[in-house]
């Protein structure tokens, strides 16, 4: 078991978390979608994180020649410029499910880091802070993308 805490000023941000080997794959993101506010459901399960080993969010870079787009994953995150740019965001970030870590987080929303169409996309980098001011969390919850949380391996540490 597993507590993650702000590493500015050492708050718990979630309670004991049982750490999967991987994140779990999403076989079909519309399986289990929530029909009122449109998320998909939560990548991990409550009560549970993973660690991520690849780069996630933002920021976006260029690539040479431009992917074709094939049947989303699932975790796929509505970027700029669409499927000309990847992601170079932190490696290593941990993803919990967002009701495990919400209640402890304040959203951030100065200028478009909150962008979606019924939540926050993710795309543009952490918007939610602990209640020190530290922004350490992104949460992509918007209808066209994953629902999961990722805590920022360098600002949060697990206690």
């Amino acid at each position: 078991m597993t507590v993650f805490c702000c590493a500015k000023c050492g708050i718990e941000l979630t309670g004991d978390l049982v750490v999967l080997p991987a994140v779990p794959d999403v076989d079909d993101p519309d399986d289990g979608r929530d029909k009122k506010s449109g998320r998909a459901r939560s990548t991990v399960p409550r009560g549970c994180c993973a660690i991520d080993p690849d780069p996630w969010g933002a920021p976006f870079v260029p690539v040479e020649a431009p992917r074709r787009q094939v049947r989303n994953s699932g975790r796929e995150l509505m970027r700029p410029y669409g499927w000309e740019t990847v992601s170079a965001g932190r490696r290593d970030s941990v993803v919990v499910h967002p009701e495990d870590v919400l209640p402890r987080l304040t959203p951030f929303t100065r200028g478009a880091n909150w962008a979606g169409c019924c939540g926050p996309s993710g795309a543009n980098g952490p918007n939610l802070a602990c209640a020190c001011g530290s922004r350490l969390a992104t949460w992509a919850a918007d209808c066209m993308g994953p629902h999961e949380l990722h805590l920022d391996p360098v600002r949060v540490y697990a206690g």
